[in-house]
């Protein structure tokens, strides 16, 4: 339905975080980290078998920091430094351990303070990660009925708090493809057309961000940057304030669905922010809608 396409055209820069919900056991880890690394070669991918392996009590310190002596080593968080991290099943990890990625996101470091040192490491890390709708994988599926009752879906979800979901610039549901898509002939873009359009998206920010330090991409934007190269057109400030009402999304989502617009106006090698890029970047919130949690 697009997961691939929408993920790596619109997400692909350092900070950006997204997950994409799939529906009835459809798979597609595997074939998102084959075009993850067609963009980065560093990906740390963490699974909830590797979850299985070291024990809940032992993710924290492997998301944050290792100690294997006197003093921490860096911690998956930030052996994604400048790349990816891919958390798969993202319900199964501990809801105290995914809270600790909140200032990670937010910062773009990690400080580890102990009685007789202080440390810090870097973690600009684009977050990755992937979920069942619910505990048996049918909600909000076309044709097959969910056996999960409204308080099963609703703890499910709950189990990934409403400060980290604000962090997290996209979401995006997958439903199953149909036979008669599956069937089609039609020649799908290439992965090669769609790096290089990509790249082109990256160049017009390394421009417009060269004389800001520390500031490469849209991800990184303040709010004062925003205010300049992100404000959208009369047509869509409204769009995005109908949204910010019917569903009343905060402030942080505001800030990112701005940033989104602004890499989708990119991609297309527009220099404003138009009506429909405000509408394509609000479409990557699934998780912000009325219909979820039951």
């Amino acid at each position: 339905m697009g997961l691939i396409f929408f993920t790596v055209n619109k997400s692909m820069e350092r900070g950006r975080s997204f997950s994409y919900f799939s529906n009835g056991g459809v798979n597609f880890s595997h074939l998102l980290l084959f075009y993850l690394r067609i963009f980065s070669p560093n990906i740390v991918h963490i699974s909830y078998s590797f979850v299985n392996k070291i024990g809940f009590d032992n993710q924290y310190s492997h998301l944050l920091c290792k100690y294997t002596g006197t003093f921490p080593q860096p911690g998956e968080i930030s052996l994604a430094h400048n790349g990816v991290l891919f958390l798969d099943e993202l319900p199964e990890f501990k809801r105290t351990v995914l809270e600790v990625m909140r200032q990670p996101l937010e910062d773009r470091k990690i400080c580890i303070s102990r009685a007789k040192f202080a440390i810090e490491y870097p973690a600009s890390f684009m977050l990755v990660s992937s979920m069942n709708p619910c505990p048996c994988g049918y909600h909000n599926h076309p044709e097959r009925e969910c056996v999960c009752s409204p308080g099963m879906v609703q703890k499910y979800l709950g189990r990934i708090s409403g400060p980290l979901l604000d962090r997290i610039d996209i979401h995006i549901e997958i439903v199953p493809v149909p036979f008669d898509k599956l069937a089609e002939e039609s020649t799908p873009e290439s992965s090669s057309a769609i790096r290089e359009r990509v790249i082109n998206a990256r160049l017009i920010q390394e421009e417009r961000f060269k004389e800001s330090q520390g500031v490469y991409c849209n991800a990184q934007m303040s709010s004062k940057q925003l205010r300049t190269y992100a404000t959208p057109d009369v047509a869509g400030s409204a769009l995005l304030k109908n949204a910010m009402q019917r569903l009343n999304l905060s402030a942080r989502a505001y800030d990112r669905i701005l940033k989104v617009s602004r890499t989708i106006a990119d991609l297309g090698a527009c220099e404003k922010v138009e009506v429909q890029h405000i509408a394509e970047a609000i479409n990557y919130r699934n998780l912000d809608r009325d219909g979820w949690g039951g």
